[in-house]
């Protein structure tokens, strides 16, 4: 028995199957019916998974055995193998998984309620991020000529200008890029279903109009925006463009212009957020911008510290 089509190959934890059918079933409902984006479904699958592999290891009998003790030794273990985020997250999702078995009365009482995770305050993001000089740079050097240079340049420039997701952009439609008040607006769904547009800058039209009309995309408005490049054809092909793919093409970018810093597309999000707010922008227009749904997310994209600190460095003039 596995889990749904949503989350193939991931057989059932043998706690799991020892608890019998009803269990069984439950678990399953958690992630079909619980959780609605697939990215925490993994994730969230992942850790539990894990959890009752070590249960089991430690010779935990079954669910209802389960104890406080038990998930805080597992979790006191993981702070010191993983990070404090990472202990956090599948903390989280183990008590998430034993609140929907309390609920369908398949096991008392939820034995991670109890268990603190590990401290962590976060003000400043991990990020890397790029400076407007260095970001120009890499959207200069991508070859506008060819439609794979097309595509990229556009998917970068979305990202910077929108400060979209790369899950929401790779997501995007043909008719999501649409003409309104004479200008070009974009169209993102983002985490959780959200969905909001917003107006391009006017760079960004340039791009994703340069794009529509080398591609030939305009007549396909139920297409997929961006798309992989047919082997040996130079033309896209019918198949989305993959994440993993969407963050190779990035540092293969970046390498071909000369940048250094180990970029990934959340970079772009972060490089965009820092510029605005470096030109005048406000932080409650920045978070409507990203569609967070509070400023202090926001706050950890804001990187005009960074280059503060390196100012005064400078100051050391030895």
């Amino acid at each position: 028995m596995t889990l749904p089509a949503v989350l193939p190959n991931h057989p059932l934890p043998q706690l799991v199957i020892a608890a019998g059918e009803r269990a069984s079933v439950r678990f399953l409902e958690f992630f079909a019916a619980e959780i609605r984006n697939l990215h925490t479904r993994r994730a969230y699958a992942r850790a539990v998974g894990e959890f009752l592999a070590w249960c089991e290891a430690a010779g935990v009998p079954s669910l209802t055995a389960v104890q406080p003790l038990h998930v805080a030794t597992w979790i006191e273990g993981l702070t010191r193998s993983h990070t404090a985020p990472t202990a956090k997250q599948r903390l989280a999702a183990v008590r998430a998984l034993f609140d929907w078995l309390v609920v369908g009365q398949v096991v008392a009482v939820n034995p991670a309620s109890s268990v603190r995770g590990p401290r962590h305050v976060v003000r400043v993001g991990k990020t890397p991020v790029l400076d407007a000089a260095e970001a120009r740079a890499l959207l200069d050097s991508i070859d506008g000529r060819t439609v794979i240079g097309l595509r990229d340049r556009a998917l970068i420039g979305l990202m910077v200008y929108s400060f979209a997701r790369v899950g929401a952009a790779l997501a995007m439609r043909v008719e999501d890029v649409f003409p309104q008040s004479r200008r070009l607006w974009v169209r993102l769904r983002e985490k959780g279903g959200k969905a909001h547009a917003l107006p391009c800058h006017h760079t960004l039209e340039d791009y994703l109009a340069a794009y529509l009309d080398g591609s030939g995309l305009r007549d396909d408005p139920k297409a997929l925006l961006f798309r992989t490049i047919g082997r040996g054809t130079g033309r896209l092909s019918e198949r989305p463009l993959p994440q993993a793919s969407a963050h190779a093409m990035v540092r293969r970018r970046a390498a071909a212009a000369g940048i250094t810093t180990p970029l990934g597309c959340h970079s772009f999000r972060a490089t965009g957020i820092t510029a605005y707010l470096a030109n005048g922008g406000t932080l409650e227009t920045a978070a409507a911008m990203a569609n967070h749904a509070s400023t202090r997310t926001t706050q950890l994209y804001d990187r005009r510290g960074d280059r503060l600190s390196l100012d005064e460095v400078e100051r050391i003039r030895i």
